[in-house]
């Protein structure tokens, strides 16, 4: 094919691969520890950093980095703090961080036809310095979780056990937030602020359907995001139609054929 011989595809096809073992050990985290809903909070206030950053004539990437990861911490300090719940912590950063974006994106000078790429993602926009961002974060997940698994298994399946154990559990946690946080922005360039969260959960729930076990359901969660963005990049190119869109579309539908398939056999092995 010719079209593998573009250099944008190429970036594609690695960020795919980077991008799906990033999120598939991250994503193994948030949907064993329950954390769906903060990471949503976490992606849409990512918006407010992409916001501030169009309006300063900042590196949106960077400055949505810094308002992520803030926000991650925030989240994670007042949730624990019984003048606040977990649901209104989380409301309160995610509307904050939209209402940013928002307004800074229309008081920014000239037109910004960027935000449509960072909302609903582009997969073949991927460059150099956002292959090296997957790259590096990538790197340290697969060195977190090899070589602080067992603490990290304990905190997502039971945090008040591992603390009972005098493990680092609040070291843990926002060390995770924050990892979170990286993760998603990330992600932005391929698959957008709309659609960075399924990425990190539908994968994960598709390998639960196969295995309980931590390190059986990561490697999983990495195999199928992978299919599921060389499927939703073919789609994208075919039909000319957005990539992030696409993946996630892929994606749910292995999950239905995955979750038919195992129905069908938990059906005839009871007959």
């Amino acid at each position: 094919m010719n079209i593998l011989s573009y250099t944008f595809f190429q970036n594609a096809l690695w960020g795919s691969l980077l991008a799906s073992i990033l999120c598939g050990l991250i994503g193994t985290y948030i949907v064993t520890r329950r954390l769906v809903f903060i990471s949503g909070g976490i992606t849409h206030a990512s918006f407010g950093g992409i916001g501030i950053g169009v309006y300063f004539g900042w590196s949106p990437i960077i400055s949505a980095t810094i308002f992520s990861v803030l926000s991650a911490c925030g989240i994670q300090w007042f949730s624990h703090r019984n003048a606040m719940r977990e649901d209104s912590a989380i409301a309160i950063f995610w509307t904050l961080g939209m209402s940013i974006g928002i307004i800074c994106s229309f008081m920014a000078p000239g037109f910004t036809p960027e935000l449509s790429s960072y909302l609903f993602g582009n997969i073949l926009t991927v460059t150099s310095a956002d292959l090296s961002m997957l790259a590096v974060l990538a790197g340290l997940s697969v060195a977190l979780f090899t070589f602080f698994f067992r603490p990290l298994v304990s905190v997502a399946f039971d945090a008040e056990f591992a603390r009972s154990q005098h493990l680092p559990v609040t070291t843990i946690e926002y060390l995770m937030m924050a990892f979170i946080a990286l993760t998603i922005v990330a992600c932005l360039r391929m698959i957008g602020i709309v659609l960075v969260i399924s990425q990190l959960t539908i994968p994960q729930v598709t390998a639960n359907l196969f295995t309980r076990n931590f390190k059986c359901m990561a490697a999983l969660s990495v195999l199928i995001g992978y299919v599921g963005c060389l499927g939703g990049l073919y789609l994208s190119y075919r039909y000319n139609i957005p990539s992030g869109a696409s993946i996630i579309f892929i994606s749910i539908v292995i999950y239905l054929v995955c979750k038919g398939a195992t129905q069908t056999f938990i059906y005839f092995r009871k007959q």
